[in-house]
């Protein structure tokens, strides 16, 4: 198999390796994290708005309407046609990548391929190098329950590499001692709020635990109102249902029991759980006009992402 292929293929593993988040910069250039909406931040950058203006472009020439700049005005085409005109410009916005990363010890679970902590590092990855293929300053906030490290989001190769390491960083120490409990969700929204600028493009990298927290939600509203936000829920298929009939031993890491899935009315309380969370998490995106891009450890982290982001570049 080609060295493309190898990279293209599913995340594997119950860590991430640094080399293997490197090679995905090759198949990251088959992304393009486009803006959907109307740019919002007011930074001088390489990336075309929707807003109109003086900028670097120039856009068109159009009969002048009340409210146009008069400085605008193309006396050249106001004295041949005998109606004013003004030119119009198409400004560039900067669009800074920000991404947040959980590597909480809820993410270091997985029965297909790999963990979704090792899933969520190479979707990261994948992000990390389109972003900065397409011109786009990238920076992130790696998280778990212990605490945080934030990257300034800049347009070079060497912060790239800075957040990716970091990232496995996290990710090799998982499993997180057991104490008392630290950074929640909400406290980790509240310092990506501070920490990112309006008009940045965000993606929230997570399995979501804690979003039903209504401080969570309001962190999340907040930043919606000045960022656009994609938020990709990793998951494990033995999340959503229990192996066939039989006894199984489980560990959180401290405590070991047995698990008996024979028993339906656990099967089905089992499969209701799951659907109840994922119904919640769905509403709350929904709400926010937030687009919830599900990632397995059964999938390709590439192929996820080329569904909505795989525009091939020119």
């Amino acid at each position: 198999m080609s060295q493309l292929g190898d990279i293209t293929g599913k995340a594997r593993g119950s860590y991430a390796d640094l080399e293997q988040l490197i090679a995905l910069r090759f198949p990251a250039r088959q992304l393009q994290l486009l803006r959907r909406n109307r740019a919002l931040s007011a930074l001088a950058g390489a990336n075309k708005s929707n807003f109109r203006g003086r900028g670097i472009d120039f856009e068109e020439v159009r009969r002048y309407q009340a409210g146009d700049d008069i400085r605008n005005i193309d006396w050249r085409v106001t004295a041949r046609t005998g109606a004013a005109h003004t030119k119009m410009f198409r400004e560039e916005r900067e669009r800074p990548v920000m991404l947040l990363v959980d590597q909480r010890q809820g993410m270091f679970f997985g029965s297909r391929n790999c963990f979704k902590s090792v899933l969520a590092a190479h979707i990261s990855a994948l992000l990390t190098w389109a972003a900065l293929e397409g011109g786009d300053k990238v920076g992130g906030l790696v998280f778990n329950r212990q605490g945080h490290r934030e990257i300034r989001p800049r347009r070079s190769r060497r912060t790239a590499l800075a957040l990716l390491s970091e990232i496995c960083s996290y990710n090799a120490s998982l499993p997180v001692p057991p104490g008392e409990d630290g950074a929640t969700l909400s406290d980790t929204l509240a310092n990506l709020r501070r920490v990112t600028r309006p008009g940045s493009n965000v993606f929230l990298i997570s399995d979501f635990q804690g979003i039903e927290d209504e401080q969570a939600r309001d962190h999340l509203f907040q930043l919606a109102q000045h960022t656009q936000i994609s938020a990709i829920v990793c998951s494990d298929p033995l999340e959503a249902k229990l192996p066939r009939g039989g006894r199984y031993a489980v560990t959180d890491g401290e405590h070991r029991s047995e698990l008996n899935t024979a028993d339906r009315h656990l099967r089905k309380a089992y499969r209701e759980a799951y659907a109840k969370r994922q119904e919640t998490l769905e509403d709350i995106m929904q709400r926010l006009g937030i687009p919830l891009i599900g990632a397995s450890t059964s999938e390709s982290p590439f192929s996820v992402l080329q569904t909505y982001f795989g525009e091939a570049r020119v």
